[in-house]
């Protein structure tokens, strides 16, 4: 029997570089036949692929959704914070210069009532008076007004037939406010009616 033709020629062997290796270029070999089918190994079937339903994108979005409302009204609390602290801050330091100035503004209020605001500490005392004004200092405190024991301070006591309620009979020193916050109460002498009610533990006659 004739010897079976293998393809070999002169009956020299065929090397077969089996080597998975390319050692020329160091990357690994894919066969014609074993890359088709390691690509379709390696790509996800369409079934298997990452999808995402209609209900889902609905769900993200308004997840998104709330995290930015979350977040707007975070932003919007903080302006609020920082505005009121910027204002509350402002209002401290005009309040503290104002109360420096007090001394003064009685000094002129005496000059004043001794007839010796004149000449041109009269225009400086109007100048000092309307800049005060303008940040919102306000003078109060007037004779013959109810005894009101938040803004009033009482120096002096005693009793009158001419009132009907404890009343501020005389201003000792004016009162000072900016806006609705008290810098300074009014001091007065203040006079209650003579038929008050005896103080507790009094004996009546």
């Amino acid at each position: 029997m004739p010897p079976r033709d293998n393809g070999h020629e002169h009956g020299e062997p065929v090397i077969r570089d089996n080597r998975k290796i390319d050692p020329e270029t160091g990357l690994p070999r894919v066969s014609s036949e074993g890359g088709a089918e390691a690509r379709s190994e390696q790509a996800p079937a369409p079934d298997q692929a990452g999808t995402t339903t209609d209900g889902e994108l609905e769900a993200q979005l308004a997840e998104r959704t709330a995290d930015l409302q979350r977040l707007q009204a975070e932003y919007t609390n903080y302006r609020r914070r920082v505005e009121r602290d910027r204002v509350a801050v402002r209002e401290q330091a005009v309040a503290g210069a104002l109360m420096e100035l007090l001394p003064v503004l009685d000094d002129i209020g005496r000059a004043r009532d001794h007839g010796e605001l004149t000449g041109g500490f009269a225009k400086v005392a109007e100048s000092l008076e309307a800049a005060v004004t303008k940040l919102g200092l306000s003078a109060f405190g007037q004779k013959g007004e109810p005894f009101d024991p938040m803004v009033h301070e009482a120096l002096m006591h005693s009793y009158s037939p001419d009132v009907t309620e404890p009343t501020a009979v005389e201003v000792l020193q004016s009162g000072y406010r900016m806006g609705e916050r008290v810098l300074r109460p009014a001091r007065v002498a203040v006079a209650e009616p003579e038929d008050a009610p005896p103080a507790s533990g009094d004996i009546a006659d």
